[in-house]
């Protein structure tokens, strides 16, 4: 079965195609639940209208599943809280040249 560690390292394969960011850097991930061989994964967008969506999901699948006994991954897209900038890890900020005192970089 695997491990929340394993499937957050899965999850780091992710990218939102447009950024160019894991979403576990960008902090698109609120939720990893796991109950033996099944997983259920909370994740939000970096907006309502992100055409990339589904591709994220259909991705977070597709990862999740090529783990050793995982059985089923359930995702469920979520808006609350909003998804702000300064959710992204440190080395997702600094590849994006985000500050937060400034608001300067992606937004």
């Amino acid at each position: 079965m695997p491990t929340h560690d394993e499937i957050m390292t899965a999850l780091k394969q992710v990218f939102d195609p447009e950024i160019g960011v894991n979403i576990v850097d960008l902090g698109l991930i609120y939720g990893l639940d796991v109950d033996g061989t099944h997983v259920h994964v909370d994740l939000t967008l970096t907006s309502p209208g992100c055409p990339m969506g589904p591709q994220m999901i259909r991705d977070v699948h597709a990862e999740l599943a090529r783990l050793p006994g995982m059985e089923k991954v359930d995702v469920d897209l979520v808006w609350s809280p909003p998804w702000h900038p300064s959710m992204m890890s440190e080395a997702a900020k600094d590849e994006l040249g985000y500050d937060e005192e400034l608001g300067l970089g992606y937004t």
